[in-house]
């Protein structure tokens, strides 16, 4: 099977959350199993290529897109995902992509005026760069809104190109919460046919223009990145309005859990720590727990947990009821690692906490792949709070680490996180981590309560640590989904 897999981010060249981890990896599976594979991102000025070999596609040449009336010289250059055979194609556009934030930092995405208009040239130059490589894939993959348009543009712009006629869409939701909704004006911006902009039409909602709908509408499938997540989105408390069309398509909408990337997060081999360790090795953990103590000025106490964190600090995230019940759980006897960035009012509260508990918590603002590596390598339990989650890939990191999830049960949290206590009280004792329902400040500080009580538990501690340890999420059982999943389509498009 030829698959093209588009997307606004890929581990390791751009990335800001899970979606980039998921496009780093899950081609990389799909190519063990035997299937062509060629991935799409834009060629943001953030990457840096000096540890990738870069080639221009000399076939494709100078592609002149047209975006808002004018014509902008579009280029593709050519990589390998690390570690495979996989092509990964980056669309050079230094008009749209080369973009910074106030501070001057380069970035991936933008609040400009025209962010609507960055993605419209990437999903036109996507196609145009296949119809130039004479390449025809059986189906393609696009991930979440920045490529929801392309479907359409497919079916609808292209459609007099015979040659794209049996190419399949799918469509993966990452985030529902996140739609790219922007003015009319963009029909006129995308050179889409203004008579399919009405009232509840295939792309509108709330008088907008919405590149998710459109994806949802116009692909031949849809995803999302776990079964409990794609149930939940089709209620009204998840799905951000647009729980109808999933509705609608529910005979083509499938809950795929995603994997994670086992040569990047494995303890064993793990060349971002300073110790790999297994499930019959754990003092190479506690080692771990030592040096992430010393490399954020914590001092090291024997008997007291740690917990990791690691977050953009919005309220999605449960940081609201974080901060809520953080008075209460700086009674606890722990310590705190938290990576991330996010809201001030977050962030100032971390400050604060870390002028009156000098020795209790510790917070590095910003992103660092290394400390990452380290948080889930050295703490004992991790705290994933989060009012949704697609599906959380942290939380899989955890428990093949041997560090005990605590999370709140939705999504992919739900799928993935089996609570000791609820299990044990029906006499199976294969529970992975402690979980709450209510979201509320009261069930979070408790579940945190209860993992702390089982760590001076040393028999059941370890017990949980390593039925967390077992646990396999290679991506290649997910993978064999999605091909499922992308014959259904093909076979939809072809009849």
């Amino acid at each position: 099977m030829n698959i093209a897999f588009v997307s606004s981010e890929a581990f390791p060249f751009a990335k800001v959350g899970g979606l980039g981890d998921i496009t780093g990896a899950l081609p990389k599976a799909l190519d063990k199993l035997g299937h062509k594979v060629k991935v799409f991102i834009p060629k943001y000025s953030l990457i840096n290529f000096n540890n990738h070999k870069l080639e221009y596609v000399a076939e494709v040449g100078e592609m002149p897109i047209r975006v808002n009336g004018k014509s902008y010289v579009t280029r593709l250059f050519k990589s390998y995902l690390p570690g495979s055979f996989v092509d990964i194609y980056f669309v050079d556009c230094p008009h749209f992509f080369h973009r910074k934030d106030h501070t001057g930092n380069d970035v991936i995405y933008t609040n400009h005026q025209d962010e609507d208009e960055r993605y419209v040239l990437f999903s036109k130059a996507v196609i145009e760069a296949i119809q130039r490589m004479k390449w025809l894939p059986d189906i393609i993959n696009c991930n979440d809104w920045q490529t929801g348009l392309l479907p359409l543009l497919l079916r609808d712009n292209y459609s007099w190109d015979r040659f794209l006629d049996p190419v399949a869409t799918a469509f993966s939701i990452h985030n529902i919460g996140y739609q790219g909704r922007f003015p009319k004006s963009l029909m006129l911006k995308a050179e889409i046919r203004a008579e399919l902009f009405y009232p509840n039409s295939p792309i509108e909602i709330m008088g907008t223009v919405c590149f998710m709908k459109a994806g949802l509408m116009y692909s031949d499938v849809i995803n999302t990145v776990s079964p409990t997540y794609a149930a939940e989105i089709m209620t009204s408390d998840y799905g951000e309005g647009l729980e109808g069309v999933l509705s609608y398509r529910v005979n083509d909408f499938y809950g795929i859990l995603n994997g994670i990337d086992t040569e990047v997060w494995n303890p064993e081999t793990d060349k971002m720590i300073p110790v790999n360790y297994n499930i019959n090795s754990l003092e190479g953990k506690y080692e771990n727990k030592k040096h992430l103590l010393n490399s954020m000025n914590l001092p090291h106490y024997k008997n007291t947990p740690v917990i990791g964190m690691i977050s953009r600090m919005v309220g999605q995230k449960g940081f609201d009821i974080f901060a809520e019940s953080v008075y209460d759980l700086m009674r606890l006897p722990v310590q705190w690692v938290i990576l991330g960035s996010g809201e001030d009012r977050y962030e100032n509260l971390f400050r604060s906490l870390q002028q009156m508990f000098p020795d209790r918590i510790a917070t590095w603002f910003g992103k660092n792949e290394q400390l990452a590596h380290l948080i889930e390598a050295g703490s004992d339990m991790f705290l994933m709070p989060s009012l949704y989650e697609p599906c959380g890939l942290n939380q899989m990191y955890s428990l093949i680490y041997g560090t005990v999830p605590i999370v709140r049960k939705t999504g992919g949290l739900a799928d993935t996180v089996k609570d000791w206590d609820e299990y044990s009280y029906r006499g199976d004792f294969s529970g992975n981590g402690f979980s709450f329902y209510d979201y509320s400040a009261f069930a979070l500080f408790k579940s945190v309560e209860r993992a702390v009580n089982a760590f001076y538990n040393h028999d059941v501690w370890i017990q949980i640590v390593k039925n967390g340890m077992i646990s396999d999420f290679s991506w290649e059982n997910s993978a064999q989904t999605y091909l499922k999943m992308y014959e259904s389509a093909i076979n939809k498009r072809r009849g």
